[in-house]
């Protein structure tokens, strides 16, 4: 089994177009088939898209073959998709002419109603009938013929044999002279079943059209060309022609060709399609950027880091296609039942012939029951049941930046009741922050630590540098400065040295930390690093003096108290495994109301606890953003992966979520639930629809148009209900639990609210607006914002700092040039 599954995940993937399959029946003929070609490893074949997907190493041609042999066309799927909307709708004609040829046959039905004799001529009726049944019905020969050559059927042979029965009656009839009464011929009953079968699979066409609209909403969004700046000068080009390292002129208001990195310039772009961020997205200087999002007000220049099948956007577009050509396991039992379904529809069909024939000796009232027997259990909607849902389903998904991988995580996902975090990066922000500083002069601390690190790329550095800045502190020029290595730094400032570093430095200087001592221990219990200032004495003589000290934690998500909250309302157990110490754990897993959680934990032994959770019998998730939460991803029964996060993490997960939201989880899991709702509702119509119709059919209670009505509102019915989860949205955001934060020392607020009149540059529409808001509303909930674009005039009231708000919508994007206390 194992060596199997090696050789599926080493083994190439081609695809293929097929034509010709209408039901369960012609998707199992396809695949045994496909399967029996030398080189064929897997195939799966899916109805709604009519698209074979096969892995293994035979030629094309040879798999073509095959499926030419089986009774049915193919072609390699093109690279080179047409464009949203280019796709020709389902062809018209053949149903507008069966209904012209068949009204007329269909009025008398309609006179006996109401008193009524409108029947026709026989002649007429013959004339009628016979285009319908030999020219507008030659599909279903053909199609049929092509079956028996393969030694199955198919529903188009049951249609067939059908409606033949029923013509060839009414011939016979018409030619031994049974007079012009239309009830003694059965020209309307072939004539109108072929018309609704028409009418059904037209429907249907249609409907399948609107299930891979997701698909389309992401090729539309392929710039048409790119503008790329060499030797100074702007040129239009191919996107073909767009080579890596071109540096690309994004226009406001263009869509950026290809993936990239922003070397000049500031903007925002509307990235909704690609993640479901609904706001727009600061970007400048070294920000990323992807192809297909929507520059907004700035111009920008972007160094193309990927290009063709190497972008986000194709990555995004091949993977929700696999998701929608993979058969969820469900529909593999499925395809088994169909397999056998038409042979013993045909048997039905024979029986019900021989015993109404032999028991009343009405041969005429037989064929006619045999006939509906066939018509009625046409396997459409069984093999429609499941792809069309899961087809609608990963592209709504999609569109709220939920990438399913295949169906088979789509189906999984449902069951979860267990979900376990990796906590850095995917429930905190895996970013270092000033969480305390503590001395007799808190500022002094603070600047002095700048000061020593300010050329230092170190993670704690930064968060010394974003503190100071939020401060509006000054940092004093330093020189000398060295790294100790796993101890800390040192620098010369004011003719001093200043020493910033971990207890073992103060052990080495001999300095007095007991003055902070029971502070560092408070906050190393809580999981906090702790680094201490020191400052020399003058000359260099005796130990020296501790200023203080400064404690740096991570900062829980946005949205991951609602996510852990959320997750518990649905019934799912939240558990937490982190490699950090237990007070980090600890705390974190407080704040978000996590009782279950394991610190210390080694990448290998992350896989070992999910096992152990699977083990004891939950049905688990795994969510995490770097490599080493890779083997866990794979462990889970599924696993989740955060955009942001490595590659490997993506590649291994099932589901990716393209915004780095821990909310997302609960919506995966939402979304998943609502498709396999779907998905029994569907196979549950299916198979009622055949249960309860092949006997009426059989004990004479359904006349053959009454069944092949029957039959296309199974088929559309299936379709229609799949198409509702276009409607799924995301749960709403519940603004009371977003941007908690376990910070516990450092005040982020003044106490008493303030009025603070800002001038901001770089707004220009209801977008700006709404993140401005947003980012001062991080800071304090229940701060009130006004602004007014014409004036670049924002309004506060707030309880936090004028200068943490400046910092902030500086940090968004938007410059600040002007800041007073109203």
């Amino acid at each position: 089994m194992d060596k199997k599954t090696d050789q599926l995940a080493d083994a190439g993937v081609a695809s293929f177009d097929i034509s010709g399959m209408t039901c369960a029946s012609c998707v199992a003929r396809v695949e045994k088939a496909i399967r029996a070609v030398p080189g064929v490893l897997d195939a799966g074949v899916n109805l709604a898209t009519e698209r074979a997907s096969v892995r293994g190493s035979a030629a094309p041609d040879a798999v073509l073959a095959a499926v030419r042999k089986a009774g049915y066309e193919g072609s390699v799927t093109p690279a080179a998709r047409p464009a949203a909307g280019a796709r020709t709708a389902p062809a018209w004609w053949p149903l507008a002419f069966a209904l012209l040829f068949t009204a007329p046959l269909a009025a008398p039905m309609l006179g006996h109603l109401v008193g009524r004799d409108w029947s026709l001529p026989g002649a007429l009726q013959w004339l009628l009938a016979t285009p319908v049944q030999f020219w507008l019905g030659a599909r279903f020969y053909r199609a049929g013929w092509k079956a028996l050559r393969a030694g199955s059927g198919n529903m188009d042979l049951l249609v067939a044999i059908g409606t033949s029965a029923a013509y060839g009656l009414s011939v016979w009839l018409l030619a031994r002279g049974g007079g012009p009464g239309s009830a003694h011929l059965y020209f309307e009953s072939s004539a109108t079943v072929i018309t609704l079968v028409l009418l059904g699979k037209w429907l249907e066409a249609r409907a399948k059209g609107q299930t891979v609209e997701a698909i389309r909403a992401l090729e539309a969004l392929r710039a048409s060309e790119a503008i790329v700046r060499r030797g100074g000068v702007d040129t239009a080009i191919a996107l073909d022609s767009l080579r890596v390292g071109d540096v690309l002129v994004v226009r406001p208001g263009a869509r950026v060709a290809a993936d990239g990195r922003v070397l000049d310039g500031r903007s925002h772009l509307d990235e909704s399609l690609l993640t479901g961020e609904s706001l727009p997205q600061a970007k400048g200087p070294g920000a990323r950027v992807t192809g297909g999002a929507v520059n907004g007000e700035g111009l920008l220049l972007v160094e193309v880091t990927a290009v063709g099948a190497e972008t986000m956007l194709s990555k995004i577009i091949r993977q929700v296609e696999d998701a929608q050509a993979v058969k969820a396991p469900v529909q593999r039992l499925v395809d088994r039942v169909s397999a056998l379904f038409v042979p013993v529809v045909l048997l039905i069909s024979l029986l019900t012939l021989l015993g109404w024939g032999l028991a009343t000796g009405d041969w005429q009232a037989a064929l006619l029951n045999a006939v509906a027997v066939q018509v009625i259990a046409c396997p459409c909607a069984l093999g429609l049941a499941t792809p069309t849902a899961i087809m609608v389903g990963t592209g709504a998904a999609a569109r709220h930046g939920i990438l399913i991988r295949d169906a088979e995580a789509l189906e999984r996902a449902h069951a979860v009741d267990t979900v376990v975090f990796d906590k850095t990066g995917t429930l905190t922000e895996g970013r270092p922050r000033v969480v305390a500083v503590e001395g007799h002069d808190a500022r002094a601390v603070a600047t002095l630590a700048a000061a020593v690190q300010q050329h230092s790329e170190h993670p704690l550095a930064h968060a010394v540098a974003g503190h100071v800045r939020e401060q509006g502190l000054p940092i004093p020029l330093a020189g000398a400065a060295r790294a100790l290595p796993g101890r800390g730094v040192q620098a010369e400032v004011d003719g001093a040295t200043v020493y910033l570093g971990n207890a073992r430095l103060m052990e080495e200087l001999n300095a007095d930390t007991d003055a902070w001592r029971a502070a560092a221990d408070r906050y190393e219990a809580d999981g906090r690093t702790v680094s201490w200032l020191a400052k020399g004495t003058q000359g260099g003589q005796g130990a020296p003096e501790v200023l203080g000290l400064l404690a740096f934690g991570d900062r829980i998500k946005e949205g991951a108290v609602e996510a852990v909250a959320r997750l518990k309302a649905m019934g799912v157990t939240p558990m937490m495994l982190t490699g950090d110490n237990a007070g980090a754990a600890r705390a974190v897993a407080e704040a978000l109301g996590i009782a279950r959680y394991t610190a210390r934990v080694l990448p290998g032994e992350k896989a070992e606890a999910v096992r152990a959770a699977i083990a004891a019998g939950g049905t688990v998730a795994m969510v995490g953003d770097g490599i080493n939460d890779a083997p866990a991803l794979a462990a889970a029964d599924v696993g989740i992966a955060m955009a942001g996060g490595t590659d490997v993490a993506m590649h291994t997960a099932g589901i990716t979520l393209m915004r780095g939201d821990p909310r997302l989880v609960a919506d995966a899991i939402a979304v998943s639930q609502r498709t396999w709702s779907k998905i029994r509702q569907n196979l549950g119509w299916a198979f009622v629809y055949n249960l309860v119709g092949i006997p009426l059919a059989a004990c004479g209670l359904l006349n053959p148009m009454l069944a092949g009505a029957a039959m296309a509102l199974s088929s559309v019915s299936v379709v229609a209900n799949a198409l509702l989860l276009r409607g799924w949205r995301p749960a709403p955001t519940n603004l009371k639990t977003a941007g908690t934060q376990f910070e516990r020392a450092a005040p982020q607020s003044t106490g008493e609210k303030t009025m603070y009149e800002l001038t901001v540059e770089g707004m220009s529409c209801g977008h700006c607006v709404g993140r401005v808001t947003k980012t001062v509303q991080a800071l304090d909930a229940g701060a009130k914002v006004d602004i007014d674009l014409a004036s670049k005039k924002v309004r506060i009231d707030s309880r936090a700092e004028l200068e943490r708000i400046a910092a902030a919508i500086d940090e968004a994007g938007y410059p600040v040039t002007a800041r007073s206390a109203a």
